[in-house]
């Protein structure tokens, strides 16, 4: 996929400063409805993020649910006790924080989200000052591509620009997002390295290879 993340985050991103409080950060989480702020310094710069998930251990923890740590998750249990007592957004953050910069993909974006178990990243300008904020939703506003503009890519830039191939050769449809390639290419692998190709095209949700192939093309 090509698209950045300045193509989808959003710019006017809500911030709290480290000395926020416990109090004002759940209101104003419920009021902007978002699910976690980045936490600024006096120079403006993002030294973590506090989300709905760090607020939660004061709530469960101090109401009296210890739950059942076990030895794996020790070093997790003291973290979450730690937050609990914590009233300030210094305290509750998490550090240091996961963030992409405007021009990076927006699958890098993904990556990230998915690999921190995280719902959203502060993006940093050059200056490290604070751009935007990308969301899980936003990442995957790049499905809702239309279908026509997913095919005439395929045939203008894979096709016919990327592999030099005759469009006449293929067929191309697609209807929600998945990508039905029909036709006969040159030989097996040009047909999987098409298909390849098209599987990383931004908005595609899946590839479904329907290539006839020449009885020499098979080998």
């Amino acid at each position: 996929m090509s698209a950045r993340v300045a193509d989808v985050m959003t710019r006017d991103a809500v911030a709290v400063r480290a000395s926020a409080s416990f109090k004002e950060i759940a209101a104003r989480l419920r009021e902007q409805r978002v699910t976690a702020f980045p936490v600024l310094d006096r120079d403006n710069k993002v030294i973590g993020v506090v989300s709905e998930a760090d607020l939660l251990p004061k709530e469960a923890l101090e109401a009296g649910y210890e739950g059942h740590p076990g030895p794996l998750s020790v070093s997790r249990h003291r973290r979450e006790r730690r937050k609990a007592a914590a009233v300030t957004a210094r305290g509750l953050m998490s550090r240091p924080p996961v963030t992409v910069g405007p021009y990076d993909l927006v699958s890098h974006a993904a990556h990230l989200m998915f690999d921190h178990k995280v719902r959203c990243l502060p993006v940093l300008g050059k200056d490290g000052r604070l751009a935007g904020m990308i969301s899980r939703a936003d990442v995957l506003s790049v499905y809702g591509r239309p279908d026509e503009e997913i095919r005439r890519e395929i045939i203008d830039k894979v096709i016919s620009t990327e592999f030099l191939a005759s469009p006449d050769r293929f067929t191309v449809t697609v209807a929600d997002g998945v990508v039905t390639l029909g036709g006969v290419p040159e030989t097996a692998l040009a047909g999987h390295q098409i298909a390849g190709e098209v599987r990383h095209m931004e908005g595609v949700v899946a590839v479904r290879e329907e290539f006839g192939y020449f009885p020499a093309a098979q080998k």
